[in-house]
């Protein structure tokens, strides 16, 4: 075990699941730091009962007035999700960024705790492989230049889950009976997704267990009658399904529910972390693929192309900062604004078609409709589209092309 930091520790705040991981991380830090330790617990939707997490930390000896179990769902769907979903966000072309869209809220909350406390440092149990220790501390040091962080991963000696179970049993750290064996995988859940990876996962030729998937039913069990359903946007945010207005939280956790009975989000995927190395993992996002289909729907009415296609250039930069961590970044901020802008009339209904594990824009309709049936039909236009335009249309375009092909055949 390392010796005590020499630097002087008043209060930490940690970011506390009350499971193996953040349990030890707790006694750790009280024993090394010989200090207060105050612990957040996060409810963002993850369906799981958070409270055994103040049993355990009371336990530990954390103060009453010391343990935070906050609900941040509508907080996190309205403030985070659905800006981001603003934008049509895709890492790599695939990943809807569940885990990466939720760290910069936890660490605001930290740090908004910590300040009220009079805390000097906050800790997380982040490894030291994944992108997670840094989306945590860059939110830290953007809201918070001066905080100490601690990253126990980084600098303890319990380097395998022996060694934990070890630690959690020389302290008496209760340890559930279905933790004590070797987990199959690691996951991590919130309103948005479920990501699982590790263990069974890391062969990237076995094809995932079914095991594994916890959020949908499988596509082949799912319904073999297709359902149809509309959401309503406004200013680019979902505001309804079938014509019932709801709040962003209760929005996507009814999406949620239609994409589990349907089998819908599932993605196996192999990607680029941030810290350099591939990794493996399992994404279930149900009512984040409808929803993200949904939107793509309206923005089809209602962008114009030069808007649909810049923002369509801008969405890879603005996933990579989401997935990098720098959700607090001015760029990131700069393109929100954007982004933002582009929504001003994005409005109107989009009707899906859920069947066996796909998601289908079936209609959509809006207010501030750019499509025109009358300039489209193939039918007589009654003059609102003059063909021999596109003449000198084409003729101008090709003049390059045109001065090219006669200086190559000279």
């Amino acid at each position: 075990m390392p010796a005590p930091t020499p630097d002087k520790i008043n209060r930490i705040v940690l970011a506390f699941s009350g499971g193996l991981d953040t349990s030890v991380i707790l006694k750790w830090l009280q024993q090394t730091y010989q200090c207060e330790v105050v612990t957040f617990t996060a409810d963002l939707g993850q369906g799981e009962e958070l409270e055994p997490a103040r049993a355990k930390a009371r336990l530990m000896g954390v103060k009453e007035e010391h343990i935070f179990i906050d609900d941040l769902r509508e907080e996190f769907a309205k403030d985070y999700v659905f800006p981001m979903m603003r934008s049509n966000a895709l890492y790599e072309g695939l990943y809807l960024l569940g885990t990466s869209i939720a760290r910069p809220l936890i660490a605001k909350r930290q740090i908004e705790i910590a300040r009220m406390l009079g805390a000097d440092a906050v800790s997380h149990g982040a490894t030291g492989k994944g992108n997670d220790q840094v989306r945590f501390e860059l939110g830290y040091y953007g809201l918070a230049p001066d905080i100490k962080v601690i990253a126990p991963w980084r600098e303890w000696d319990l380097t395998s889950r022996t060694k934990l179970i070890e630690f959690a049993e020389k302290h008496q750290i209760q340890i559930p009976r279905d933790k004590r064996g070797e987990s199959p995988f690691s996951t991590d859940a919130n309103m948005l997704h479920t990501s699982s990876e590790g263990k069974v996962l890391e062969d990237p030729w076995d094809e995932v267990p079914d095991y594994v998937y916890s959020r949908t039913v499988n596509p082949e069990d799912a319904p073999d009658a297709p359902e149809y359903i509309t959401v309503d946007f406004e200013r680019g945010d979902g505001v309804a399904i079938n014509g019932v207005g709801m709040s962003p939280a209760t929005l996507l956790e009814t999406l949620n529910e239609y994409g589990r009975k349907h089998g819908i989000g599932r993605l196996d995927l192999v990607e680029n972390r941030f810290v350099g190395m591939k990794s493996r993992g399992m994404y279930e996002t149900p009512g984040g693929t409808i929803y993200h289909l949904a939107h793509r729907g309206i923005e089809q009415l209602t962008l114009d192309r030069g808007a649909a296609h810049l923002k369509d250039e801008l969405a890879p930069k603005y996933a990579e900062l989401i997935y990098n961590g720098f959700w607090f970044s001015p760029e990131r901020e700069m393109l929100q604004a954007a982004i933002d802008y582009s929504q001003e009339k994005v409005a109107g209904t989009v009707r899906l078609k859920l069947y066996k594990g796909s998601v289908s824009v079936v209609g959509r309709k809006s207010p501030y409709s750019l499509y025109s049936e009358k300039v489209v039909t193939f039918e007589d236009d009654a003059g609102a589209y003059d063909q021999r335009d596109a003449a000198g249309f084409i003729k101008l375009n090709a003049l390059r092309l045109r001065l090219l092909g006669r200086r190559d055949r000279e």
